[in-house]
């Protein structure tokens, strides 16, 4: 669906710009296709998460906030300005002086002054809240620099070059105690401006240690640190929200600008569906196409299910489903017809009842004449299909062939995996374990949540559930004490770039590579394709990376290695009979067995690999790229390298995503052994199949955002079904026939 119909038409619509606009565009190769006929412009809609930029919002991300900036610079009482006074992301500045220019031959200076008014709140720069470093958590005050004060991790107290700047800058005593220090030392030490130093006869900047800390460890994603620094920056920073602005993010005057009592920043912060109804009341002829247009933008959302979010949401934090649905809001007020929509399962994240509002909006964009094309697990989903491509019939290696099409019926009767698999229903269990305890939540008030006390029961298998937006996420992940040793699984991206593959991520590679080395009597870092192994054309990538200036950047398999990405003397080293290029191409099915008995037994390979297997990856390459893996193929790695950790409780959030009716079991047999293994599982999720297999329900709502945030039910699956009560528990009972 992707590397091949979209890449085609992508690739041929980029060829349509001058080379010289090319240049500047993402590039393309060739899909590996013979012929590709009858295609159409296509637009993809993914599930990659949005930026987690901290100005990026809701808002912004969907042009909602531009439209209603222009709506209150043009209606707003008092009129502070242009629509950039209301933005968070436009800083005011002012400045004079004198400009030089020529006329009629003569020189002529002339005083010139100029002033933007911009929104951005001076104090915290437009992201509404500020931090606050703990300076107890940065150094041991009792001892000198000489003694290693430092508690950064990584800042050991003699080699350290960032270290020795300090110590040798000539602007503090290394060899006094730091709480000692004077007024002026203690300033240079924390707050000093960069300047220029000389260490060991090499020029080093020096600068204060508070915008150091901030430079180094704050300017990044918190989710992108390594854990030991994420461990510091969550010890030694405090995030605030802004006490000037409150959160909001804008300067007091665009606040002070109104329309029918409320300010832009009271706009962004009412819930969609209350926002949409507050400008269907404004009745203003001089902006009314500015207003229809925000109202159509505005009713999408709420149309999509998504009108419990507020504008001012970072982006950042909405869910991979969430995300794309936002992402669709741009398309479904598109007068674009006879294009390909290409959708990567829609449904991921939606409760039973929100499907069927997806399934409508699916069948709107087909009706204006459009192709849309919707890769799709969710039986509900795939019972609108026109026309049904089943591909198989195994995953990996074992897949890659069509293995039908046709209609949605004539899939039933066709013996293939998902025909077989498409009326699957699980059974409510007829008895339910006995939990052990009881994991306390008290006045939970995250978000949405209203005060919410709950007793989750430990020991079991715990659904959490209720239509998206009810604030089950809220609940497990903001209210569960840090305490409960939680071990959290959830389908944020994986960090990695092109060189990491499961293989690295999961440590695998660790005990491959040793065996491989104690096999042939070398080091082990000779295996390894970012080390010494790798092969010098092409730095151990397997492909070479060719920018060709004006035009399209190409990427060419590496020749001299073809692709394996080692030395060709690392090649001819062996273990078990396998090069190491050989064992990375192998599938975790075909490793486990190899791994698992004869001359290339490895137990510490062999039990990573049985972990990758449990969860359903059996058919992943260990050498293939982490950049590829889909959100449910991320959660399920996770969750295999987590297997193995020292925590009680384990929470994952919608583990059923991007799995096949047919994994689906399998999942569910894995919870079940994890719990027999003495563990508490609690598992936020929308499918039927996993709430009939819980041994406790904890459903949330009745509705979203500021019409949920209140526990509806609490107790076993077979009582949620008699009781009907909430609209998880009639969807249920629809699936489980009861």
């Amino acid at each position: 669906m992707f590397g091949t119909v979209a890449a085609e038409s992508q690739r041929l619509i980029n060829e349509t710009y001058s080379t010289f606009v090319q240049g500047f565009m993402p590039t393309l190769a060739r899909p590996e296709v013979d012929v590709l006929d009858g295609l159409t412009t296509a637009i993809i809609v993914d599930q990659e998460r949005m930026g987690a930029n901290p100005r990026s919002t809701v808002g912004t991300a969907t042009d909602a906030n531009a439209l209603l900036r222009i709506l209150f610079s043009r209606l707003g009482k008092p009129h502070i300005g242009s629509p950039q006074a209301f933005s968070f992301n436009v800083a005011s500045i002012s400045g004079a002086g004198a400009v030089t220019f020529e006329r009629a031959g003569k020189t002529t200076k002339e005083r010139r002054d100029f002033s933007i008014t911009g929104g951005m709140c001076p104090r915290c720069e437009g992201r509404g809240s500020v931090s606050d470093i703990d300076l107890t958590q940065l150094y041991d005050d009792s001892k000198s620099l000489a003694e290693g004060a430092f508690t950064i991790p990584g800042w050991k107290s003699d080699s350290q070059w960032t270290v020795q700047t300090y110590a040798q800058s000539g602007l503090v005593d290394p060899d006094k105690p730091i709480r000692k220090y004077t007024k002026k030392e203690l300033r240079d030490f924390l707050y000093h401006e960069p300047i220029k130093i000389k260490v060991n006869g090499i020029n080093l900047t020096y600068e204060g240690l508070i915008p150091k800390i901030q430079k180094s460890f704050l300017s990044k994603d918190r989710e992108a640190m390594q854990p030991h620094i994420r461990a510091f920056v969550d010890r030694a920073v405090t995030f605030t929200t802004c006490p000037d602005c409150d959160g909001t993010r804008l300067t007091e005057a665009a606040r002070s600008s109104k329309i029918k009592g409320k300010s832009i920043a009271d706009a962004c912060a009412m819930q969609i569906s209350d926002l949409a109804e507050w400008v269907s009341g404004l009745k203003e002829p001089s902006v009314a196409p500015l207003l229809t247009t925000l109202r159509h933008t505005l009713d999408s959302f709420v149309e999509i299910g998504l009108g419990y979010l507020s504008l001012d949401r970072p982006s950042g934090t909405l869910s991979g489903g969430e995300a794309q649905r936002t992402k669709m809001i741009r398309h479904l007020g598109s007068s674009l017809t006879d294009v390909t929509y290409v959708f990567d399962e829609p449904t991921i994240g939606l409760h039973p009842h929100d499907i069927q509002r997806m399934n409508n909006l699916l069948l709107q964009l087909r009706d204006k004449g459009n192709t849309v094309l919707v890769v799709e697990h969710k039986p509900e989903a795939i019972a609108i299909a026109d026309h049904v491509v089943d591909l198989g019939p195994g995953a990996g290696s074992q897949g890659g062939s069509i293995c039908f099409e046709g209609t949605i019926e004539e899939l039933r009767a066709s013996d293939t995996l998902t025909g077989r698999h498409l009326d699957d229903r699980a059974k409510l269990k007829p008895e339910v374990r006995t939990p052990s305890g009881a994991l306390e939540i008290r006045g939970a008030d995250r978000h949405n949540l209203r005060k919410v006390d709950v007793d989750i029961p430990l020991g079991v298998l715990v659904a959490i559930t209720g239509v998206a937006g009810s604030g089950k996420s809220s609940l497990v992940h903001g209210s569960i004490p840090a305490s409960a040793g939680v071990i959290s699984v959830d389908q944020g991206a994986i960090r990695g770039s092109r060189r990491s593959n499961p293989a690295t991520y999961t440590g695998l590679l660790e005990p491959i590579r040793k065996a491989f080395a104690k096999a042939n009597g070398v080091k082990p870092a000779l295996f390894s394709a970012n080390s010494e192994g790798a092969c010098p054309t092409c730095n151990g990538n397997g492909v070479i990376y060719t920018d060709l200036g004006l035009m399209a950047g190409v990427a060419t398999p590496c020749e001299q290695c073809e692709g394996k990405r080692f030395q060709a003397a690392v090649l001819e080293l062996r273990f078990g009979g396998r090069d190491i290029s050989e064992v990375l191409a192998m599938s975790v099915a075909e490793a486990e067995e190899f791994f698992g008995e004869g001359e290339a037994r490895t137990p510490a390979a062999h039990a990573i690999l049985t972990r990758l297997a449990d969860v359903g990856l059996g058919y992943l390459k260990l050498g293939q790229p982490l950049t590829t893996l889909s959100g449910g193929e991320r959660q399920r790695l996770k969750l295999a390298t987590h297997m193995g950790d020292k925590g009680g409780v384990y929470i994952l959030d919608e583990p059923t995503t991007g799995l096949h009716l047919a994994d689906v079991e399998q999942l569910l047999a894995l919870l079940d052994r994890l719990v027999d293994a003495g563990k508490s599982v609690i598992v936020i999720e929308h499918h039927q199949a996993v709430m009939a297999h819980a041994d406790w329900i904890i459903d949330l709502g009745p509705g979203a955002g500021h019409d949920g945030g209140r526990i509806v039910f609490e107790g076993t699956p077979a009582e949620l079904v008699a009781k009907r009560s909430t609209v998880t528990g009639e969807h249920l009972a629809e699936y489980v026939g009861g």
